[in-house]
């Protein structure tokens, strides 16, 4: 009897055992992402439909994100030639959709829960292609860009490094927002370095007219895409604490990323600002701050009245507006000229943020 009494035990522990592994939601995102695998037939990187499905893995609502940065850098030249600015702003505004597809390759756990439509996670795509595809494209970027000035080779480099390390990161949260925020925040400075007499030693000095307005900007744009990745964790929140990203809305909750928000949100209206005055700024540049600081108002107010995950990415959307709208309002200070060409920047964003594939992800 002793025996089959532990023997009964042994089998119900072991049951036990594998009913509570099964129910490890970890175990479970594991377990989705292999059954996915296992049903993934690719497309042809020479088909029509693989470029389909590589142009919504790069979602093109947020190359603008990288374009409207270029720019900053770009508006700082006094007198640069057309030509040389144009092949200098394909690049940077191409940048973010490649890194975005480059780092999907490593967080497809996450993007199997939060983000099934997307094409790696379909299985439409596989990593490999993804990887070489972007990863080629990235090298591309910057060999046009170091053509132009070839100490560009430098942030550009470390521009793709970062990416690679983008996943560590993020699962840290301490670390995600700002190591996110570096990488977008080098591409002013690229922009910037097309004129060839501009080294680094140029845009250190910070006492000195205009220097210290360049990096008054680059701190715009690195606080305010941290703002958009602050906010943007909160529509991830279950997804990423099932498969143990530990970022800061998943270890300090929702109230406290909020708070956090709202401090990235000052710095980058602050440093937005303090361009706009001392570069003596035009009416248009005035009324596009103004737009982006009421837009951006309203969005902290909505993140802090949601605990909706699902109903997040209203205000996420709003800070990328908010982001596109803070650099727009910096160029066109700096080059009236450009004008309508910004108006068209500018809506193409809003038609490509409409017709995104999934309204809830930005």
């Amino acid at each position: 009897m002793t025996t089959v009494r532990r023997i009964f035990k042994t089998k119900a522990s072991v049951i036990t055992a594998g009913l509570i592994h099964a129910s490890d939601p970890k175990d479970q995102a594991s377990k989705a992402e292999s059954q996915l695998a296992a049903q993934k037939s690719y497309f042809s990187i020479s088909s029509l439909d693989f470029w389909k499905a590589f142009l919504i893995t790069m979602r093109p609502y947020l190359i603008f994100v990288s374009g409207a940065a270029g720019l900053v850098g770009l508006a700082f030249i006094e007198s640069s030639h057309p030509a040389r600015t144009i092949l200098a702003f394909f690049p940077l505004f191409v940048s973010y959709g490649l890194g975005q597809a480059l780092t999907d390759c490593f967080q497809t756990d996450t993007d199997a829960i939060s983000s099934p439509y997307r094409p790696l996670v379909q299985g439409t795509l596989s990593k490999k292609q993804v990887l070489v595809v972007s990863f080629s494209g990235l090298m591309l970027c910057i060999l046009i860009l170091a053509y132009l000035n070839p100490l560009i080779l430098v942030p550009g480099i470390a521009a793709v490094l970062g990416l690679l390390g983008y996943t560590f990161f993020k699962k840290r949260w301490w670390a995600g927002p700002f190591w996110n925020s570096w990488i977008v925040a080098l591409l002013p400075i690229m922009g910037r370095m097309i004129e060839r007499k501009t080294y680094f030693a140029y845009v250190s000095p910070i006492t000195e007219y205009p220097t210290h307005l360049f990096l008054f900007a680059v701190a715009a744009i690195f606080f305010g895409y941290g703002n958009f990745v602050v906010m943007g964790y909160l529509k991830d929140i279950t997804a990423d604490r099932t498969t143990g990203y530990r970022t800061f809305p998943v270890v300090f909750g929702w109230r406290a990323t909020a708070v956090f928000s709202d401090i990235l949100a000052l710095a980058a209206a602050i440093f937005t600002g303090c361009v706009l005055y001392r570069a003596h700024s035009n009416l248009f540049s005035i009324s596009v701050f103004l737009m982006g600081l009421a837009v951006n108002l309203s969005a902290q107010v909505k993140i802090h009245r949601t605990r909706d995950e699902a109903k997040a990415y209203g205000p996420i959307s709003n800070v990328v507006r908010v982001f596109i709208l803070y650099a727009l309002a910096i160029v066109v200070a700096l080059k009236p000229d450009w004008l309508a060409f910004l108006v068209v920047f500018y809506l193409a964003f809003e038609a490509a943020l409409k017709y995104r594939p999934e309204k809830t992800q930005v």
